[in-house]
């Protein structure tokens, strides 16, 4: 694969997924807008992820059975549809549906990654699955700084529109350039494709391994981004928004960096990459436990931990894209079901643990988080790392 088509691959999956997070800085504008309480407005937050998960099960493993190319030009254009509504949305029903619509086709990414893991030789594959992932953290981070000035500038609607504008744009883009690779699809109705994602954690030990391994990274990743704005936003630090969502940009720094562990999972190496990324992920929070001392601390501490949970995400797909080429939609939608459980798990279990513990009882949760999943990571090592039989 080019890296032309790479990098597109990576941008369009950017996009994607940043359509989920941009709700998180404009909770304020919405709450004010619609008349929500503060307290209940966080229902938008939980609307989006709840039909983000919905679209991981229901959607993702379409890949597997559909033209990939067409399923996701057909995606990302509903997408710009659900964008308008929630662009133009007058009352709160109307903004909810346009949220839900986006948050189910999110999952256009995981199409993304999957297509471009078919695309790619076997050769180069983690590396092609590192590049293109690093634009759905990428994504991840920078959505909240994009919706803060936008904002700022033109109005919480703006954000969507734009994100629609651009999102029609990338459909044309993604139909006109990506090649209409065809291959055989396994001959399985609707409900046996369903049921085959579950039928792949009992028989896939590697799956089950590198799930779990998801659902802990994400838990600590999303414990700390999601309880950031907390300390940061209080006395005696007091930032604004802006400066907040300026941290974004240190987190992609370390994105960035992880994205070579495909080329270590390429070269079979892939449990060792695990093993030092997961010993930095716990390592990470000791910097990031004098934030309210020291930003450059903080700075390091976020390097260090995105550069630990992107190498570990990129290996896990790396790994598990080897085992069945046939059915890789349906292993990425298994995986990333436990990715969005460890998300929500850390979002709401680091606010409710800052309210009654501080910022150094969120830090001593995501150590903890951490360090169980280097722990598992040992005890299963026994696992070897697949080797390629294409």
């Amino acid at each position: 694969m080019s890296r032309y088509v790479a990098l597109l691959f990576a941008v369009a999956c950017g996009l994607a997924v940043s359509n989920i997070y941009y709700a998180q800085p404009l909770l304020d504008a919405l709450a004010s807008e619609f008349g929500i309480s503060h307290a209940s407005v966080g229902i938008v937050i939980t609307v989006t992820q709840i039909c983000y998960a919905l679209g991981l099960f229901f959607l993702v493993p379409l890949g597997d059975s559909q033209n990939q190319r067409l399923l996701i030009v057909g995606m990302m254009l509903f997408t710009a549809v659900a964008l308008i509504v929630v662009g133009f949305a007058p009352t709160i029903p109307v903004l909810f549906t346009g949220l839900a619509v986006v948050g189910m086709l999110a999952v256009v990414t995981q199409v993304l990654v999957s297509y471009a893991s078919t695309l790619a030789a076997p050769n180069e594959r983690g590396r092609i699955v590192g590049q293109v992932t690093s634009g759905v953290v990428i994504g991840i981070l920078l959505a909240r700084t994009v919706a803060g000035v936008f904002t700022d500038l033109l109005g919480w609607r703006s954000v969507y529109l734009v994100s629609a504008a651009l999102t029609l744009l990338m459909a044309g883009a993604l139909f006109w350039l990506l090649p209409n690779y065809r291959v055989e699809k396994p001959s399985l109705a609707y409900p046996q494709l369903l049921r085959s994602v579950l039928e792949l954690f009992v028989q896939e030990r590697v799956l089950r391994i590198r799930a779990l391994l998801a659902f802990l990274i994400f838990t600590a990743f999303s414990t700390l981004w999601t309880s950031l704005l907390l300390p940061l936003s209080s006395p005696p630090l007091s930032l604004s928004h802006t400066a907040i969502g300026a941290f974004g940009l240190a987190g992609v720094v370390g994105a960035l960096a992880a994205a070579r562990a495909g080329r270590l999972a390429d070269r079979g190496l892939g449990q060792r990459t695990t093993g030092i990324a997961l010993l930095l992920l716990l390592v990470s929070w000791l910097p990031i436990r004098y934030t309210e001392f020291s930003l450059l601390a903080l700075v390091i501490g976020i390097v260090l931990l995105d550069l630990a949970v992107q190498a570990v995400h990129v290996t896990n797909q790396s790994l598990i894209f080897t085992v069945r080429p046939e059915a890789r939609s349906r292993l990425t939608a298994g995986y990333m079901i436990f990715y969005s459980i460890g998300s929500s798990t850390g979002s709401i279990v680091s606010t409710s643990i800052y309210a009654y513990a501080g910022w150094s009882g969120v830090c001593l949760f995501g150590a903890g988080v951490s360090a169980l999943a280097l722990l598992f990571w040992a005890l299963t090592l026994r696992t070897p790392d697949i080797v390629k039989k294409e």
